[in-house]
Formats: C-alpha cells, structure tokens, sequence
C-alpha cells in the first residue's frame, strides 16, 4: 500500500514538473527576430539609428533572458514572452519611423536643390550683368568655375537621389545651396558697388 502511494506521489510530483515547464517560445522569437530584420530592411539603421540601436539592445537582452530560462530545471518563458511581443511591437515603430524619416529627407532634397536653381538663375543674371574690368576679371572667372562646378554636382546629387541614396544626396545638395548662397552674397555685393558708381558716370 505504501509503495502504491509512494509511486502515486512520485507521479503527481512529475506531472506538476512537466506541468511547470512551458514550451520553448519559438513562434514569439521567430516574430521578433523578423521584426527586427524588417525593421533594418526599412532602412531603420540609416534613418533612425538612435532607434534602431535600441530596438537591436532590447532584442538581444531578451534573446539572453530566453535561454537562460531555457537551461533551468523549471522552465517558464511568461516574462520573456510578455519582452518578445513588446519588442516586436517596437520593431514595427521603429520601421515606421525610418520610412517617415526618409521620406522627409526626400522631400528636404526636392526642396533643397529647388532652392540651388533659383540661386543658380540669379547668380548668372548677375554674373552677365557684372563689370568685366581687369582688376574683377580673375574674380568673375573664378565664380564662373564655381557655378560649372555646381551644376555637375546637382547631376552627382539627383544620380544619388535616384539610386536611393538620400543621406548623401541631401547633405551635397545642403552643401550646394551653402555655395550658391555665398556666390549670390558676393554678386550682390558687387552690383551694388556698380549701381552707384553708374548713376555716378551719367551725372
């Protein structure tokens, strides 16, 4: 009779540890895992890699909590489980905020280079009308250099626009409009110098 209740003991004693022990969270893993992945796959290391670190820190911690629990006696994954969907809820955010990021970037560039031909125009128009001396030849040749050099780069920036490089291409295209705008300042300053002396010679 002892032995019967001892080996019923024994049986219930190793029900409650299978019972105990929860099933591997694969499925939940896989997910955050894919998450992530896609997360990349939108760019989100480029356009948000403040976030994007974080995400990849926060799966990998809960990647460890796994299989540590793995290696215990009593497995239970509930707390694990609970970080893995909250990691892969995060993941999906920070995807879209890499798309939203970039598409601002985008339309940052299309302005930016809008804002390179108007002060390209302007420029030239005053470049014709700038005196042609001797002691200014050298400086209007230069700027003359400076506005080819400009518009090769507009081609570099919308070849770079175009092959999805948008980091790059906004940051030629800022680097641009910084060029344009100085030579625009100088022009300006130079017309105004002739304006006066003009009305000075009709005088």
């Amino acid at each position: 009779m002892k032995i019967k209740l001892l080996s019923g003991i024994v049986i219930v004693g190793m029900a409650l540890v299978f019972a105990s022990c929860q099933k591997y969270p694969q499925v939940e893993v896989d997910a955050a895992n894919a998450a992530v992945e896609a997360a990349k796959t939108a760019q989100a290391n480029l356009y948000v890699a403040s976030e994007f670190n974080a995400l990849q820190d926060s799966l990998n911690t809960v990647l460890a909590a796994v299989e540590k629990a793995k290696s215990k006696l009593f497995k239970n994954y509930k707390k694990e489980v609970v970080k893995l969907t909250a990691t892969t809820e995060m993941a999906k955010t920070v995807a879209a905020n890499a798309v939203a990021k970039k598409e601002q970037m985008k339309q940052e560039c299309t302005a930016t280079l809008a804002e390179v031909a108007t002060l390209m125009t302007a420029n030239k128009e005053m470049l014709a009308k700038a005196p042609k001396g001797k002691e200014g030849k050298a400086a209007l040749e230069a700027i003359t250099a400076d506005l080819t050099s400009i518009e090769t780069q507009v081609g570099e920036v919308n070849t770079k626009f175009a092959s999805d490089d948008i980091i790059n291409a906004l940051n030629q295209a800022k680097a641009l409009k910084d060029k344009a705008t100085s030579i625009n300042t100088e022009l300006t300053e130079v017309m105004a110098k002739v304006k006066p002396a003009a009305k000075a010679k009709k005088k």
